[in-house]
């Protein structure tokens, strides 16, 4: 888990935070503050050597009152309980915001899946399937890929599932490959909402997206993909960096050939015509737009002492420290928070899953036209409560998405 404050915590505090402003019952918050069900399990796994390793994994649900829950299964070597629950706490609220018709869910392996062979990778990622076999399914809990892992990761599971249920099973999860149901669209999904939502915020702040300068943090899928979409829309991307490195041009970086750079040598760092550029200080370059599309607490108070940028949409989950977030809107920083900006994957998610169940499979031009229209008119009920209420862009989200999941609690009788 990245250093700073606990993401639980910060969960927590924002959902007060709205349950407050909103004048709800305190019983909202008493079932909002933890998930209803968490998970772990223990996966034994025989390594190419003959060993056997056992692995430790988790789920989270923390809420299924709009739905079944939804959310990613990262694999990654810093997982805390903690951690997989203030993200199914946000999944719960991202879903909300965009009115899908599910809960908050998330999952995780401890693991360092670059140490991992492929055979080892295929028995880790069937063994966690087969321990929370019964707690997942289409209609009770979807999965998706999240760091560090992927459509091939989604297939084995679905087909250990399958083999488990004597029938297959593609809705189980979502960000499949697309000969196993998977949605067209979904590789690029997450980068391309937070791209609309950045243009919806450009077209209310009077800033011209043609030229704009743009700073991505985290050239994985999401960032790559938003600093792609967003210099075809005429905006410059100027720095980009991974774990490994960063880059700076103020002449403006060409997304795809960077992407390249990366593929053949494993990180942006060193691509030809650029200085290196610390993390820190990518953060704080003068720009029009700002994309954190890495992990959590990457935006501390001091790092938002510096922060130059109009507009931050966060790509990435948490990225923002609530001591930040105070600084941010100070200085009067329009941030998009994480549970709008990166709503698109799962957005997408719902459209696979969707068609999963009919059976019947949407274009690319589709999806994306429908996750645009969307994003859009989630930005838009959204910036409505910003500025009616006069609060900022985080709490409007929390207030719309928590409003909505009181009221199904309530409809449901879970409330009095």
């Amino acid at each position: 888990m990245v250093a700073g404050p606990n993401v639980f915590t910060t969960a927590q505090m924002q959902v007060k935070g709205a349950v407050e402003e909103l004048g709800l019952p305190e019983a909202v918050y008493e079932i909002l503050k933890q998930p209803l069900r968490f998970f772990e399990v223990s996966i034994p796994v025989v390594m190419d050597d003959g060993r056997v390793r056992v692995f430790t994994g988790f789920r989270s649900q923390h809420n299924d009152a709009l739905g079944p829950t939804k959310g990613g299964l990262r694999f990654f070597t810093q997982v805390t309980q903690d951690e997989v629950k203030a993200l199914s706490m946000w999944m719960t609220f991202k879903c909300a915001v965009l009115g899908l018709p599910y809960g908050g869910g998330k999952g995780a392996i401890i693991c360092n899946p670059k140490e991992l062979s492929r055979k080892e990778l295929e028995h880790l990622s069937r063994g966690y399937i087969r321990n929370v076999s019964q707690i997942v399914g289409p209609d009770k809990d979807i999965p998706a890929p999240d760091v560090y892992t992927n459509p091939q990761i989604m297939a084995w599971m679905v087909d250990e599932f399958s083999r488990m249920r004597e029938r297959n099973s593609f809705g189980l999860m979502t960000g499949k490959p697309l000969i196993l149901g998977g949605s067209a669209g979904r590789n690029e999904a997450t980068g391309r909402g937070c791209v609309t939502c950045a243009a919806e915020a450009c077209r209310r702040l009077g800033i011209e997206i043609k030229g704009a300068r743009v700073v991505v943090e985290g050239y994985g899928n999401a960032g790559s993909v938003a600093a792609r979409l967003i210099h075809d829309l005429g905006a410059k991307v100027t720095a980009v960096n991974d774990s490994r490195g960063g880059i700076y041009s103020p002449n403006g970086l060409d997304p795809r050939a960077v992407l390249e750079h990366k593929e053949r040598t494993g990180s942006v760092a060193g691509f030809p015509g650029t200085r290196s550029i610390s993390d820190e200080e990518l953060l704080q370059l003068e720009c029009e737009i700002l994309v954190p599309a890495a992990l959590e607490n990457q935006i501390t108070a001091k790092v938002a002492e510096g922060i130059r940028a109009k507009i931050i949409s966060e790509a990435a989950n948490g990225p923002t420290t609530p001591d930040a977030d105070t600084i941010l809107a100070k200085k009067g920083v329009f941030v998009i928070p994480d549970i709008l900006a990166s709503a698109g994957g799962v957005t997408v998610s719902y459209f696979e899953w969707v068609q999963n169940n009919m059976n019947y499979y949407w274009s690319e031009e589709e999806v994306n036209e429908k996750l645009e229209t969307m994003m859009a008119k989630s930005f838009d009920a959204v910036h409505r409560v910003h500025q009616t209420r006069g609060v900022t862009m985080r709490r409007a989200a929390f207030m719309v998405a928590v409003s909505r999941v009181a009221e199904a609690m309530k409809a449901r009788g879970w409330l009095d």
